[in-house]
């Protein structure tokens, strides 16, 4: 049973969620401040958050944070706040989708699927290996919290191994999907790529990923999902 966690401090508001979720077959834990929040996430290993933004200690905004330097769990927030502009906050510092409150109990159903299925499908734009991003969508990556300045071909080239996480490729085949099959190149330009995209990436945790060299292989964006 996949497990759900709830971060909400108006109670009938969590029971509503609870009872609705429980029903579509959720396993479903409760917490109303972020402190707690953020340690059952450690100790429940939940499959999505759902996130209130307005929470007694620490806000939603700084769960998500967090939660974000640790995992690419995916979350949901939840507000009040209808200006356009916190929804893009949210969507901006991680957030996978977003409903203003008050909302209906079958449309949180509905988008929890929706999120699930994406991430299921590996269809995410976005991907978050520990405190590495990369958004494929708007070409940019982000370690630390800090974006990282990559040529555009190093770029393509990171987008593509994040695509594959775990899966090795030969220079040639790197040479195709990346360079295109009309580059009349050396395929040393790929080791070149791959030495400066490591450099970019000196201070990414190794035990959240690197990228690999298998010898006579190739190479490969190893990752711990």
């Amino acid at each position: 049973m996949e497990k759900i966690l709830v971060v909400e401090d108006e109670v009938a508001i969590s029971k509503v969620l609870q009872a609705y979720l429980k029903k579509s077959g959720f396993e479903i834990e409760i917490a109303m401040d972020g402190v707690t929040a953020l340690n059952k996430f450690t100790e429940t290993k939940p499959k999505l958050v759902l996130l209130d933004v307005m929470l007694p200690g620490k806000d939603g905004w700084h769960v998500l944070k967090e939660i974000r330097s640790m995992s690419e769990c995916p979350v949901i927030m939840l507000t009040a706040l209808s200006d356009v502009n916190y929804r893009l906050d949210g969507l901006n510092g991680g957030a996978d989708d977003y409903i203003a409150k008050p909302f209906s109990g079958e449309e949180v159903v509905a988008r929890v699927h929706a999120v699930l299925r994406r991430y299921e499908k590996g269809d995410r734009p976005i991907r978050r290996y520990g405190h590495l991003q990369i958004d494929h969508e708007a070409h940019r990556v982000v370690l630390h919290q800090k974006e990282i300045e990559l040529t555009p071909r190093d770029l393509s080239l990171l987008i593509f191994l994040s695509e594959n996480p775990n899966k090795t490729f030969t220079r040639e085949q790197l040479i195709e999907h990346v360079w295109g099959w009309d580059y009349d190149g050396s395929d040393r330009a790929v080791d070149l790529s791959i030495k400066r995209l490591r450099k970019a990436l000196k201070n990414w945790p190794e035990t959240e990923g690197e990228i690999k060299t298998l010898r006579g292989v190739g190479y490969q964006l190893s990752v711990h999902e």
